[in-house]
């Protein structure tokens, strides 16, 4: 028989995180500012979308970045150079964008002439998804080299997501990539999601997501 305990806590380990979320979603509103997560595996092509995204709304929008990545400044470097507002968060080896980590973010980075930003949070379709980070909205890139049985694998991310864009549509003759499966299996994982299929290349489907997005923000 053995004599130790067992002690069985019903906490929530991400409530303090929650909580910190939420504070920043009430401190966005009141400010005015749209915060977008963004998510994806590496090679996804989170940066190449988010700049045809920014080329097509800068012209209305003030808009900044937010870089997550372990060590590299490669993506802010990018941002910077084509004119964007760019902060850079250096996560000291851990795998995802939290929310107290957003929130030091927002108080070094100047946004009070800002209306949008954007987090590219750090490539990988897993531990981003289990943190609330006090966006205002999650969206998911899945690019179609990457396969249409993503949501299958990783279920969370596709949960959390209120949109999700499929990147590289211009490879659809190179790889096996059923647009009726994957919306189908996103679908089933959260009804609400909206699904968007773009080339960041070409700069086709653009329009249907960032039409999307700008009644996003003013509702």
């Amino acid at each position: 028989m053995s004599n130790f305990r067992t002690l069985e806590l019903h906490i929530d380990v991400n409530a303090a995180n929650d909580v910190i979320a939420s504070g920043i979603r009430k401190e966005l509103d009141e400010k005015g500012l749209f915060l977008i997560n963004v998510m994806a595996s590496p090679g996804a092509g989170k940066t190449s979308c988010l700049m045809r995204t920014i080329d097509k709304l800068r012209d209305r929008h003030k808009i900044g970045v937010m870089e997550a990545d372990i060590e590299a400044d490669v993506d802010a470097d990018k941002m910077e150079k084509a004119g964007v507002r760019t902060i850079q968060v250096h996560t000291g080896g851990e795998c995802a964008m939290d929310a107290d980590m957003t929130a030091a973010a927002l108080r070094e980075f100047p946004s009070d002439d800002l209306d949008l930003i954007f987090m590219e949070n750090i490539g990988n379709l897993v531990c981003p998804a289990e943190n609330d980070t006090g966006a205002t909205i999650n969206v998911a890139i899945l690019s179609i080299p990457e396969g249409d049985d993503k949501p299958l694998k990783y279920p969370l991310m596709f949960k959390v997501c209120q949109a999700v864009i499929i990147n590289k549509i211009d490879t659809r003759d190179y790889f096996d990539f059923d647009d009726d499966a994957v919306v189908r299996r996103i679908k089933r994982l959260n009804p609400e999601s909206e699904v968007f299929f773009v080339s960041a290349k070409t700069g086709e489907g653009f329009d249907k997501w960032t039409d999307w997005l700008e009644t996003q923000m003013n509702k």
